[in-house]
């Protein structure tokens, strides 16, 4: 029962951490005029990230050189960025949701397997016709809401308070991305055989497992990966 309690204890602990991030995201963005506290917020997820995939990379050396070199480029603009939270948060909103649409849609194209499909296979190995299909709208439908957030993050930064932006960019992003997980589970157990449905942590395991996997092998094996290179 302990390793339970310790994964169940994780978990809060993780929604818990990005609820209050969240919340400070917003107060630093819409509440307060300048911030370095807020800057720093929304540079540190990406510095991590950035740092994780420097140290499993196989140039390790040279990229967490370049990450030396980039702190040192955001120290001698610090100041600026403290006056401009807002921006930097639309930058990173609309810049993450962007390459998103732009990463699911590229594998919708002639010869290239829906980055689903290709999540699927790690599930379950090769798909089904059914899941093939099934996987490819997937696909589309996660393009055109990251296609669509993107397009409502701009407008509503261009057009609108910087309240109302931050309230859809920090405080309902997370949960809209929930609800699409949570839609497309319940669509895939009506429409889907049970053994081809799989559920959501197996889905975030195997994201897990190809972005891991991702970080150790050449560029050129990147998510646009022909179907035929797929299958071999």
């Amino acid at each position: 029962m302990k390793p339970y309690f310790a994964r169940a204890a994780r978990r809060v602990a993780v929604v818990v951490l990005v609820v209050a991030w969240a919340a400070a995201a917003h107060y630093t963005t819409a509440l307060v005029d300048a911030s370095s506290w807020g800057a720093l917020l929304g540079l540190a997820p990406f510095a991590l990230i950035a740092a994780g995939f420097a140290w499993r990379s196989p140039r390790r050396t040279a990229l967490l050189a370049l990450l030396g070199v980039a702190a040192v480029a955001l120290a001698l603009v610090w100041p600026v960025l403290a006056q401009n939270v807002g921006w930097m948060y639309f930058v990173q909103h609309a810049g993450t949701n962007g390459l998103l649409c732009i990463a699911f849609g590229r594998t919708l194209g002639d010869g290239h397997l829906p980055m689903c499909t290709r999540i699927a296979e790690m599930t379950h190995g090769r798909p089904s016709d059914a899941l093939a299909r099934y996987t490819r709208q997937v696909t589309i439908a996660w393009t055109s809401f990251f296609g669509l957030t993107t397009v409502a993050s701009v407008a509503l930064f261009a057009f609108g308070p910087l309240a109302a932006w931050s309230t859809f960019a920090n405080l309902l992003t997370i949960p809209l991305v929930t609800l699409m997980f949570v839609t497309e589970y319940a669509v895939r157990c009506r429409v889907l055989s049970r053994e081809d449905r799989g559920s959501i942590l197996d889905a975030l395991r195997a994201y897990r497992k190809s972005s891991d996997t991702a970080a150790r092998v050449p560029a050129s094996f990147s998510i646009s990966t022909p179907t035929g290179a797929a299958e071999r």
